[in-house]
């Protein structure tokens, strides 16, 4: 597992949107990138995330689109934020779901259990 490192700090904060704004932006075809880890991506997770725990971002960044906007969700926020500014600071269009999946799935938004395939 490579550690994510530091990149230079950005002047930009890591753009946000809530659970509501997430799933309209899926609608229209943006996705949704869950980086926690996949214990508990199994327990629950918004409908058609696709799994890539923060811990192996580095090494299969090459699985993201950087070359469209892309939404990052975790458990609350905070990874997903990490893992949307390291993102950016590589030329990506990622934006943080705020409130992560904890919100998604009290808003009564589409979640599933089950492992990543």
């Amino acid at each position: 597992m490579a550690a994510l490192s530091s990149p230079p700090v950005s002047e930009d904060a890591v753009p946000e949107v809530d659970v509501h704004e997430a799933a309209r932006r899926m609608q229209s075809g943006e996705l949704l990138f869950d980086v926690r880890e996949p214990e508990e991506y199994a327990d629950v997770h918004a409908q058609g995330a696709q799994l890539i725990p923060l811990s192996d971002l580095t090494s299969r960044v090459d699985e993201i689109p950087l070359d469209r906007p892309i939404l990052i969700i975790c458990q609350a926020g905070a990874r997903s934020e990490r893992a949307a500014e390291w993102l950016n600071d590589r030329g990506a269009s990622a934006t943080n779901v705020g409130g992560g999946t904890r919100a998604w799935v009290e808003a009564g938004l589409p979640s599933v259990s089950g492992p990543a395939h």
